[in-house]
């Protein structure tokens, strides 16, 4: 029978103190990095630094019963970790920065499915599931979806028009474009596209209940009522999907998914389960909030933006430089399955190491001058805001292709496009959400151009 993750995960104990001397001093900030209510302002980018210059592996207290946890913050670090992963491993403590004990696993089938999937498991079974799904994920794939995906940008591109000059880019194309290609890939029947958006708000909100249910509670009264409901919802129809794909198969991915296998047999429903949930709420994030990140620097690095309007052949490089700057996701965990040292710091053996990449990708060592977008630094593709090693992003193909479509498109169409400064981060303390980005389509006190003339776009 096929071994679960959460059957052996390890369970935080509320350990305040590491079992071996800190090598480095606990900064003292009021900035708690477990909390998903500290980073409704964006990276702590001041912060970052202070932690690379005087404590690059630092124990951080965890509020709230959980386990402290040894913060990496050097780009070298943390290319140590994730490159080693038969010493900190992705599945005995999983991806999350506590994992609470069993009797407070609520609803236990969310619970469960964050921890039962891909990204949760070590070899050789995290290499089994990722070669099973790998076609679509390959260039030729990413290539025919392009074509969707072009289409898709231009729609959108008319609403925003529609609806400008003035509107939310989160609302009108952030969060659109990455549900939409989700759903291509997946096979998501266009009728039932309007319920994955909902249980996605209810999944990003989650994460604030369990640390402030009160504010969840003023914002959305109905939310502790409504969310029971909603998971079983969630994963009930996942679970009628996943049937229907083994019984009638289609070429879709998750078909590709309904019929993996590891150790020669069939995923158990839990697998299928922890699958659902990570396609759906990880396969939006990175791309949503690099969209609107992106924008929001383009209005702040004119001169970046200018260069790209010259010369559209450069927005591959001016993308993977957003990305660097925007580090869409903020962390991630392993635990120490033996005694090791990172950086002189001794670390015991279950001890959590969290990966700050927000703070790696700004490191000056590798990135000189870090907080200047540069699109023409000689490194600009070695950021790691998709991870590195093994567990790299298995959909960062998917998610650049997107980001490069649309670039391509917004700068032609708006080329003035502008963040006006009205911007609003969700409480998430994984992912960099942001909720809201208000932005004038043709530039401050600008109107709708009778026609815009920019040099035809190559193909990146």
């Amino acid at each position: 029978m096929t071994q679960l993750v959460s059957d052996h995960i390890l369970e935080d104990t509320g350990a305040d103190m590491p079992v071996h001397a800190s090598a480095y001093p606990m900064l003292e900030t009021d900035f708690e990095l477990w909390n998903p209510n500290s980073w409704t302002r964006g990276h702590p980018h001041d912060l970052y630094a202070r932690m690379r210059s005087e404590a690059p592996v630092m124990w951080s207290k965890m509020g709230r019963g959980g386990s402290g946890f040894w913060s990496v913050t050097r780009y070298e670090d943390i290319k140590t970790v994730e490159l080693n992963p038969a010493i900190f491993s992705s599945e005995r403590g999983g991806i999350n920065m506590a994992v609470p004990p069993r009797e407070h696993w609520r609803p236990e089938v969310l619970i469960r499915a964050a921890m039962d999937n891909l990204i949760s498991m070590d070899e050789p079974r995290h290499m089994q599931m990722r070669i099973q799904q790998k076609d679509f994920f390959i260039p030729a794939y990413v290539k025919e979806l392009r074509e969707k995906v072009s289409v898709k940008v231009e729609s959108l591109l008319d609403d925003l028009e529609a609806n400008g000059p003035e509107l939310d880019f989160v609302k009108f194309f952030s969060n659109q474009l990455p549900l939409y290609t989700l759903c291509e890939m997946l096979g998501v029947d266009e009728e039932d596209r309007q319920k994955i958006v909902y249980w996605m708000h209810y999944l990003e909100m989650a994460s604030q209940f369990m640390t402030n249910p009160f504010r969840t509670f003023l914002s959305e009264p109905l939310f502790p009522l409504r969310f029971k409901k909603v998971v079983e919802e969630m994963f009930a129809y996942g679970a009628r999907v996943m049937a229907d794909r083994r019984a009638n198969p289609r070429h879709d991915l998750l078909t590709m998914i309904a019929h993996s296998k590891l150790d020669d047999e069939q995923l158990p429903q839990e697998y299928l389960d922890g699958s659902w949930l990570l396609i759906i709420f990880a396969g939006n994030d990175t791309t949503r909030n690099s969209l609107s990140g992106t924008i929001k620097l383009m209005t702040e690095w004119p001169d970046q933006r200018a260069m790209v309007l010259d010369d559209p052949s450069l927005i591959p490089r001016m993308s993977e430089e957003a990305l660097r700057m925007v580090s869409p996701v903020k962390h991630m965990r392993r635990t120490a399955l033996e005694e090791t040292e990172l950086n002189g710091q001794l670390i015991a053996k279950d001890e959590k190491v969290v990966m700050w990449y927000g703070a790696g990708n700004r490191d000056p060592e590798v990135f000189p001058d870090p907080d200047r977008f540069d699109m023409m630094r000689d490194n600009v593709d070695k950021h790691i805001a998709f991870g590195h090693g093994i567990h790299k992003c298995l959909g960062s193909r998917v998610a650049q292709m997107q980001l490069r479509v649309a670039y391509e498109q917004i700068f032609q169409r708006f080329p003035n496009i502008e963040f006006t400064g009205d911007i609003k981060y969700g409480p998430n303390a994984l992912v960099h959400a942001i909720s809201k980005l208000k932005v004038n389509l043709y530039g401050k006190g600008n109107s709708r151009p009778t026609k815009v003339q920019v040099k035809a776009m190559e193909t990146a």
